[in-house]
């Protein structure tokens, strides 16, 4: 049963052919976001589906093997406006990172407990509904405003749908029905708008021609729950972060719909034979973003001597890499990336080695919210994502969570995650606990650092964050 798995992220599109077998093909392919202001980054519509169409007809020829079935995972709160009749877009695509709709939530602050109430998440411009707001008070009234799946799913099956992981990160679905919620609606002022049906993840939606024969299309699910699947954290507790963009810590949930009260999120993780599962859901906007600052600046050229550089003691530097604002527990959109502890003597090596801690310290930041209502740590992390072979981070994640570290051994977890909910899909007697592909860790950290001195490190990291937000 081979599927042609499509990931459509934020730096590039992947198309993979995997079956139980493996993997036959991967194909990908660079996308760069326009980074127009601190606040505004957008893409070009056209850019990101042409993207898929181009890697997913090459890993098909490049595989050799017949395809019966395509799924699709996403950016998540990327949207766009575009024509419901032909297809066409009508703006350009205004990314998850875009921070422009921060007035848009400033003016409903009022409504802000009411909409943690209903949907899980906080108020705040990296979801999806201030976005389309903004989107329609300046861009265009035209046309329909959905998130970047929608619109290719669209443009490949005639079908006007999104599933129900995408549209929980909105703030317009219900968290515990997993419906669109005409209260949230009617808060945003979207009452106007087109919204698509929400799919289950193992969800067949229509077939498509793009690739060649007609195939059937489904499995769709947003990028980081569909690394969640693909790493097997089905039970209860069971945790992965991932390292890209930006880096992100889902926890399984179970069939709970926590709301927390000290600024995690909760989402949908999936829905799979008809069963709603949730995860927490923490961010850390700039991670590999961060690492290509670095870079820009002529700190280091390569990973390897990153690796290196960040053998050196941070020397009582600290560092925040803040560039695109903290998300929770904090929520400060405005925050941006600081050093402190800067001396004369400070080299690359104390630099690069503190923007690693500030990543794996936010991390652990964000793991610990979970724990109080997991009632237990977190013991063991999987992690996956490019950064992950970076060492020297991933050693730091494990002294900072005092945690195990298990690397996925695929770069391709997100497509991977995808292909396991269309092979569902495709099979519907096949039990949820086979969707996923079999996996051993790559490489496992243990922590070298003390309980105490973790302890001692996260608490001065914590205080010149607040400090330095005058908190």
């Amino acid at each position: 049963m081979a599927i042609l798995a499509l990931d459509q992220g934020t730096s590039g599109s992947k198309a993979i052919v995997v079956d139980d077998q493996g993997v036959h093909a991967v194909v990908e392919k660079s996308i760069y976001p326009d980074y127009i202001s601190e606040m505004a980054i957008e893409q070009d519509p056209e850019e990101l589906y042409q993207s898929i169409i181009e890697v997913g007809k090459a890993a098909i020829e490049k595989a050799g093997v017949p395809i019966e079935g395509i799924s699709l995972a996403n950016q998540g709160e990327t949207i766009l406006a575009w024509d419901p009749e032909t297809g066409e877009p009508l703006s350009r695509c205004i990314s998850w990172q875009d921070r422009r709709s921060k007035v848009v939530a400033e003016r409903l602050s009022s409504y802000a407990g009411e909409i943690h109430d209903r949907t899980g998440l906080v108020l705040d411009s990296y979801f999806t509904a201030p976005k389309m707001v903004w989107l329609r008070e300046n861009v265009t009234k035209e046309g329909v405003v959905t998130t970047t799946d929608t619109w290719m799913v669209y443009r490949l099956t005639g079908e006007f749908v999104t599933d129900v992981t995408t549209a929980s990160r909105s703030l317009l679905l219900n968290l515990d029905e997993g419906k669109w919620d005409d209260r949230l609606i009617e808060i945003f002022g979207l009452q106007n708008e087109k919204l698509p049906r929400i799919v289950d993840c193992d969800e067949i939606v229509g077939t498509t021609t793009a690739f060649g024969a007609e195939l059937p299309l489904g499995g769709l699910i947003v990028d980081q729950q569909a690394a969640l699947f693909a790493e097997k954290c089905l039970e209860r507790g069971t945790a992965k972060c991932t390292y890209g963009t930006g880096a992100f810590i889902l926890a399984n949930l179970g069939d709970k719909a926590v709301r927390f009260d000290n600024g995690l999120t909760t989402s949908v993780a999936w829905k799979l034979r008809g069963q709603l599962t949730y995860c927490s859901d923490g961010q850390v906007y700039t991670v590999a973003s961060a690492v290509r600052w670095m870079q820009e600046l002529g700190i280091f050229e390569t990973v390897q001597e990153m690796d290196e550089l960040a053998e050196t003691d941070s020397g009582g530097v600290i560092c925040a890499p803040s560039f695109a604002g903290l998300a929770a527990p904090w929520w400060k959109p405005e925050a941006g990336a600081f050093f402190t502890g800067l001396r004369l003597s400070t080299g690359k090596g104390e630099v690069v080695r503190a923007v690693l801690e500030g990543i794996a310290c936010q991390v652990a930041e964000l793991a610990e919210l979970s724990a109080k209502e997991l009632g237990e740590h977190i013991t063991a992390l999987r992690v996956d994502g490019g950064l992950t072979n970076c060492h020297p981070l991933m050693q730091i994640q494990a002294d900072m969570m005092q945690t195990q570290i298990d690397t996925y051994p695929s770069a391709h977890a997100t497509a991977l995650g995808t292909a396991a909910c269309m092979k569902l899909a495709l099979n519907p007697e096949l039990p949820l606990e086979e969707g996923p592909y079999q996996w051993e860790p790559e490489s496992t950290y243990h922590p070298q650092m003390s309980v105490a001195d973790a302890q001692a490190f996260r608490k001065r990291w914590v205080n010149a964050v607040e400090a330095t937000m005058g908190l």
